[in-house]
């Protein structure tokens, strides 16, 4: 079986991290999102992989190629104007003549998908959608099902007056290949405000199964940061990069640290980082550049309540305390912001 995934999003929402790169691309604890989503599909089996692409697509394609080093094939699908989320399946009809899922490159979830698939079968259902209940439902599309799993009403993007149910659409999707022939090839057509509703009006099966594990959309910084944050307490299965250390601490390759004692866990700190012997990296860091005074991350009660906020510095040879070098950085893969030096780090001076 193939597997669809959706990576057109430009992300205007995550700028500046979005500004030089395809909203799928943006790093979770060191991986784009997009590569711990096809990490999930060849967890399940999926060997061949249709990736729609939009904005900055060569970002994309440069860095998975044909998927040979992820162990599975990647075939591209180009979108030259946005043909929205029904549309840029559409677009790559040809390579999907069987059964398929449909998953977004730039939502992170660790879902059963093989349990998605059995009730698919099960069902004999034109498509399939994965749910799941939300505590605020108003960003998302709600589905209505009765007791068998069979859709009765969808409503996109509720207000709080119009809120039926917490039950979302996650994005994710097993699909009939017939089902494509209702997209039109010459204007931008969704899944969720069009397609749906009209195989729904058709009497079509569509059905939905709630699921378990996690999922989590990273359309805004707040949600952006929170997937980190989980995924350092470990609340999404994920493969994290490096070598973990107590503490939920990850290093990866060629970090350099004095002391261990310097990184209080959770925290993530990237390929080659250096970590000055001054500098301290605090709980719910997730670093991807060198750092010469202080990295903090935010939490309440030993619990993120918001970003981390990686104040990750580069290295300046010259003069590490001079005004540039205080200055953070702004390479848009870290989210940089400037930052003062630790107390520690002050008393350490004063010595």
């Amino acid at each position: 079986m193939k597997a669809v995934v959706m990576a057109g999003g430009e992300g205007t929402r995550l700028r500046p991290l979005t500004s030089n790169q395809p909203k799928p691309m943006v790093p979770i604890v060191g991986k784009p999102c997009m590569e711990h989503i096809i990490e999930l599909l060849r967890e399940h089996g999926f060997e061949e992989i249709v990736v729609t692409v939009a904005f900055l697509p060569q970002a994309i394609r440069s860095y998975f190629g044909d998927g040979e080093s992820l162990g599975l094939r990647v075939e591209y699908s180009v979108e030259e104007s946005p043909l929205g989320t029904a549309g840029s399946v559409g677009l790559a009809a040809d390579k999907l003549d069987d059964t398929f899922l449909v998953i977004s490159g730039d939502a992170l979830c660790d879902f059963d998908l093989g349990k998605l698939l059995e009730f698919h079968k099960k069902r004999e259902a034109a498509v399939t959608i994965a749910l799941k209940s939300v505590e605020n439902p108003l960003e998302f599309g709600i589905v209505v099902t009765d007791e068998g799993g069979r859709i009765e009403r969808f409503l996109e993007k509720p207000s709080w007056g119009q809120v039926f149910s917490d039950t979302i659409n996650t994005g994710v999707y097993v699909i009939e290949p017939e089902v494509l022939r209702h997209i039109p090839s010459d204007c931008p057509y969704d899944f969720s405000k069009e397609l749906f509703p009209l195989l729904l009006e058709m009497g079509r099966p569509l059905y939905g199964l709630p699921m378990e594990g996690y999922w989590q959309d990273i359309g805004n910084l707040d949600q952006y940061r929170q997937a980190n944050f989980d995924a350092l307490d470990q609340r999404v299965r994920l493969d994290i990069p490096g070598i973990r250390l107590r503490g939920n601490v990850w290093l990866g390759e060629g970090v350099e640290l004095d002391d261990l004692d310097q990184v209080e866990g959770p925290a993530f700190v990237s390929n080659y980082c250096r970590v000055a012997r001054e500098a301290t990296v605090g709980a719910y860091s997730v670093l991807s550049a060198s750092v010469t005074r202080s990295a903090k991350g935010r939490s309440s009660a030993g619990r993120a309540t918001s970003a981390p906020t990686p104040v990750c510095r580069r290295e300046s040879r010259s003069a590490t305390r001079s005004r540039s070098a205080r200055r953070a950085c702004s390479c848009p893969e870290c989210a940089c912001t400037r930052t003062r030096r630790s107390r520690a780090a002050r008393r350490s001076t004063r010595a």
